[in-house]
């Protein structure tokens, strides 16, 4: 991290305390290895450039941090029944995002995936993108992943862009956005952001929210991240048709107890399946809607139909075979992927007070919701 950034810093729980910096290595203009300390004594570690907001006293890497610095071990609690299940989920993105470091940052992924964000925002198409970043003056995303996002932000928009993440996705966040001088990443539960209340015009969180143990706590802990007038998205899981919530099920029982090699490994031949059905290239047509299953009226892409209403089995030409799996294992290995309905993601906004937002039909199987905080 650099030095300017630390002004926005704040322990988390407190938006009034500031943080007080030691610095024990650099690296170019980044302090490499360094540490946060409180008014009060308590303290968090800056390691390989990105400072850690989380309770990891009994982490090795925090132990080692220790002797080469002569710190005794911090005595935080000892955590709850939410944050050993949260670390279940952790586990599951740490692993991913070390295999997965160049994901949307190769040529190919490009088009799909912002595409993808011009839909989920409500934009006419990605050409749009770069000016609905340009005015903001501080973002926020969670749980940025390999941090392509992240990046674009950053070199699109005219303030600070920060990145949050609970698992190591922070580490490869932190390696293909070091470059950028506007940006900066922490790792920290999103619940305990170490951020000031209303510090944000813009709060990003595509395709994170409904793998902490509370969806609705989480989108509650983030809105009050928002400035008065400014803008928050997220992405959700959406409730799915009953043929399909039942495969979901049966699968992740046994996947979610699987190491990530065996999870990767099991979910080779639905990933295999997704591309030979995709290869078809066949449609079906059908006039009246199956209601009972929740499949619409229309013309169906065979590979499509199957995905929606049965089974996932993604498969997109633009990847390669090892990160197409890497979508499905990201579906059926978190031990936390919950999935909602538009009416109660609205019942949450309505409690929140929010009247201006738009819920974009961005795909089938997910709620795009884009808010602004109201001004008074």
């Amino acid at each position: 991290m650099r030095e300017t950034m630390i002004e926005a810093l704040r322990v988390p729980g407190s938006s009034e305390a500031s943080l007080n910096l030691e610095v024990f290595a650099r690296d170019e203009d980044h302090v490499r290895e360094g540490l946060l300390r409180a008014a009060d004594g308590s303290w968090f570690p800056i390691l390989r450039g990105v400072p850690s907001f989380l309770d990891g006293a009994a982490d090795p890497e925090w132990i080692d941090f220790c002797a080469r610095h002569g710190l005794a071990l911090p005595t935080r609690g000892a955590g709850d029944a939410r944050a050993a299940q949260q670390a279940m989920t952790t586990q599951t993105f740490s692993d991913k995002w070390r295999r997965f470091k160049n994901y949307g940052l190769e040529p190919g992924h490009e088009t799909f995936l912002f595409d993808w964000y011009a839909k989920k925002f409500g934009l006419a198409d990605r050409a749009e993108l770069p000016d609905f970043y340009a005015c903001r003056s501080r973002i926020l995303e969670v749980g940025p992943g390999s941090g392509f996002n992240t990046r674009f932000m950053a070199r699109h928009c005219r303030g600070e862009v920060f990145a949050l993440d609970i698992s190591e996705a922070a580490d490869t966040t932190f390696e293909n956005t070091r470059t950028l001088p506007n940006c900066t990443v922490v790792r920290a539960d999103l619940m305990a952001a170490p951020f000031a209340d209303e510090s944000f015009d813009l709060v990003v969180a595509d395709g994170v929210l409904h793998h902490t143990p509370d969806t609705r706590a989480a989108v509650e802990a983030l809105y009050r991240k928002v400035r008065p007038g400014g803008q928050f998205f997220f992405y959700v899981y959406k409730q799915m048709g009953p043929a399909r919530r039942f495969c979901d099920d049966h699968i992740r029982s046994t996947f979610t107890r699987m190491t990530p090699d065996a999870c990767y490994g099991a979910c080779e031949p639905i990933t295999e399946l997704g591309r030979e059905l995709s290869r078809i290239g066949g449609t079906v047509t059908l006039s009246r809607p199956i209601d009972v299953l929740g499949i619409p009226a229309g013309t169906h892409d065979v590979q499509r139909l199957i995905y929606y209403s049965f089974l996932k089995c993604f498969w997109n030409e633009a990847f390669d075979f090892e990160t197409n799996n890497m979508v499905n294992f990201d579906w059926y290995h978190p031990h936390d992927a919950w999935q909602h309905s538009v009416e109660e993601v609205e019942g949450w906004l309505t409690d929140l007070g929010v009247a201006k937002f738009q819920v974009n039909d961005a795909n089938p199987n997910g709620i795009s919701v884009l808010l602004t905080r109201p001004s008074d």
